[in-house]
């Protein structure tokens, strides 16, 4: 009985010294990637709040501002939601937290709504609950390009201009720190600019050539294109960080359970030497 307790001990102890290898090589490849990636969000958010930045000084420095992109144009009815997810799991908590934000969002809607699903897991989640998905992009966001976001983002702000949507929301993972992810939620259109006093007092009159609404017309699909590349590009950086993490928990766990194996297979083996010191003493004092 002892002997086949020790052989099991000794297959799980293979079993789970196999998964702690997988998941320490996971945790150190997520790690990479993580700074590769870390680094490509940072310079994407200074690009995102120059444009931010300069769309909020054409609205304070000028009067004559184009309605049809700003809160209170029109009635809301029906919204486009862009959920950004990842395409692979072994992430924790991460694409579960983005979706129930999102199921949130669409449950509190009257209208049938409108979804881009950035990443596999989104497609897959409401394929599963029969909502109608009107375009995908399923590759790793990490390899996204701003090209690929500009082809992506087109489509949406035509249909945003011709009435077919009211508001586009982005949900997405924010990058706080390595240790720490929050879902956000984020309407792209209409949007809202608070007027500030400061730019206004300081604002110098600038001419716009040929037109503050052309120019103005011309930044806000870039700033559509901006948002959406900023949030896939983070997004990746949640990925891998809450990936790293959940592969160093999974690691952590595995020693923990191999120390324990090990301590009951030695208890096991103790057990089984001493009932053969025990068996040999007996048949000893039974020969005498």
């Amino acid at each position: 009985m002892a002997a086949e307790s020790m052989q099991d001990i000794k297959r799980r102890i293979k079993s789970v010294t196999s998964t702690e290898h997988i998941t320490n090589a996971m945790k150190l490849v997520s790690a990479g990637k993580l700074r590769k990636a870390k680094a490509i969000f940072e310079k994407t958010n200074e690009n995102s709040h120059y444009i931010t930045h300069t769309i909020a000084e054409i609205f304070n420095s000028s009067q004559d501002i184009p309605q049809e992109y700003l809160l209170g144009n029109r009635e809301i009815k029906t919204t486009c939601y862009i959920v950004v997810t990842s395409c692979r799991g072994l992430c924790g908590g991460f694409n579960s937290n983005i979706l129930k934000e999102a199921q949130r969002e669409i449950d509190a809607d009257w209208e049938e709504p409108v979804i881009f699903a950035i990443g596999t897991k989104a497609k897959e989640y409401f394929e599963k609950r029969n909502y109608k998905i009107y375009d995908d992009y399923l590759a790793p966001p990490e390899n996204i390009s701003f090209l690929e976001t500009r082809e992506m983002s087109r489509p949406i702000i035509e249909m945003y201009n011709r009435g077919e949507i009211d508001e586009v929301v982005l949900i997405y993972t924010s990058f706080i720190s390595s240790m720490e992810q929050e879902v956000k939620n984020v309407t792209l259109l209409p949007f809202e600019i608070e007027r500030d006093p400061e730019i206004m007092r300081n604002a110098k009159p600038v001419e716009y050539e040929p037109s503050v609404e052309a120019v103005f017309n011309y930044l806000i699909p870039k700033y559509v294109e901006m948002m959406i590349y900023a949030a896939v590009v983070e997004s990746a950086t949640c990925e891998h960080a809450a990936r790293r993490m959940a592969m160093e928990n999974a690691t952590d766990n595995a020693r923990e359970m191999l120390d324990k194996l090990s301590l009951n297979y030695n208890r096991a083996r103790q057990a089984a030497i001493t009932d053969e010191i025990i068996e040999i003493v007996a048949g000893s004092e039974a020969q005498n």
